[in-house]
């Protein structure tokens, strides 16, 4: 039997989750214009060339397996239903007409599907190596609504212009994890993994019961969880390095803010790429008034209690190395709560 999806907003109690796994987890050996634009836009020809590629060390899959089922062990004493994806060959080679890769990992589900309402929706995805991920990974776990497969060819990316989106407009593309759920507002990261045309195609898709809030010039990366986390009605986390009064959402503006102090340390393994500090702000609310935090991220646990947020901590020690920390290692399937309008 499939889990019947119910998802309105990031913060209504958790009662059903996928958490990722590292097993397969690799860089791609592919290194073609999708991998460089999406995932190391900032590098020249010569530094792309030159980064590390294949698998990742072991001692990083068993120590992140180790840290995940933990993660997940303590969202099960909680009462959380914990589903994990399937183990994946991600060395194989996938092809359509006009390219073939290899693949990613199935360490962060949140990047390939949406759930938002009753529906789970299979991203567009703008990095060709992950491009049919989310079907091999949740394999028949729940119904998925597939967004148009969009072809990626070359001329969807552009790095000629560095500090501003990589992706070009030509069709649809984003990934799931540039969305955040607020009920009836859907808030989406214009950046290297969403174009305006996937914003196009996703307010269409959910049609005029649904509000797609568009944010731009705040950072041009990657994924919106590590510069915006919503944490209850009227009370939003911000990145302090990315989010200022003149690009504020204006969805936010009457909230109550709080910007994140500067993040304690997390080791990162050199060479293979990586998530930025910020990484620490990125949270997996498991009701508004608890989060799921990565471990070492004190001075944050501090800030969240005195705004009456209690906080898990979570063992994630390679967080920056594979690029994702307790939200983007999960994906929601079924919270507690209705659609509401929270404007």
């Amino acid at each position: 039997m499939t889990i019947a999806i119910n998802s309105h907003a990031e913060w209504h109690p958790l009662k059903d989750v996928v958490v990722g796994i590292a097993t397969g987890a690799r860089n791609p050996t592919v290194k073609d214009e999708s991998l460089h634009s999406i995932c190391y836009g900032d590098l020249s020809d010569e530094a792309f060339a030159a980064a590390s590629s294949g698998p990742f060390p072991d001692r990083i899959i068993k120590e992140t397996n180790e840290d995940l089922d933990g993660f997940a062990d303590k969202l099960r004493n909680l009462g959380i239903t914990v589903h994990r994806p399937r183990e994946v060959d991600f060395g194989q080679l996938y092809s359509t007409d006009d390219w073939t890769v290899d693949g990613y990992y199935g360490y962060c589900p949140r990047d390939t599907v949406l759930t938002v309402a009753n529906e789970a929706i299979a991203a567009p995805m703008v990095l060709r190596h992950r491009q049919n991920e989310a079907d091999r990974i949740f394999d028949g776990l729940f119904d998925m609504t597939s967004a148009p497969v969009p072809r990626l060819l070359d001329s969807m990316y552009d790095r000629s212009h560095l500090g501003k989106p990589t992706l070009m407009n030509h069709e649809p593309a984003f990934d799931a994890a540039n969305c955040l759920k607020i009920g009836e507002d859907i808030l989406y990261l214009v950046s290297n993994t969403g174009n305006h045309a996937g914003a196009d195609w996703l307010q269409d898709h959910l049609g005029s019961g649904y509000r797609v809030h568009r944010v731009e010039d705040v950072y041009v990366f990657i994924h919106i969880d590590s510069t915006f986390t919503v944490l209850r009605p009227g009370l939003v986390l911000l990145c302090p390095d990315r989010v200022n009064e003149k690009n504020l959402p204006d969805l936010f503006r009457g909230w109550d803010k709080i910007y994140a102090p500067e993040p304690d340390p997390i080791s990162c393994l050199e060479g293979w790429g990586g998530a930025s500090k910020w990484i620490a702000m990125n949270l997996l609310s498991l009701g508004p008034d608890l989060v799921a935090v990565e471990e070492n991220q004190v001075a944050l646990m501090r800030v969240l209690a005195g705004y009456g947020i209690d906080s898990l901590p979570i063992r994630l020690r390679h967080t920056r190395t594979l690029g994702g920390g307790p939200h983007c290692t999960t994906l929601d399937l079924v919270r507690e709560g209705e659609l509401e309008d929270y404007r």
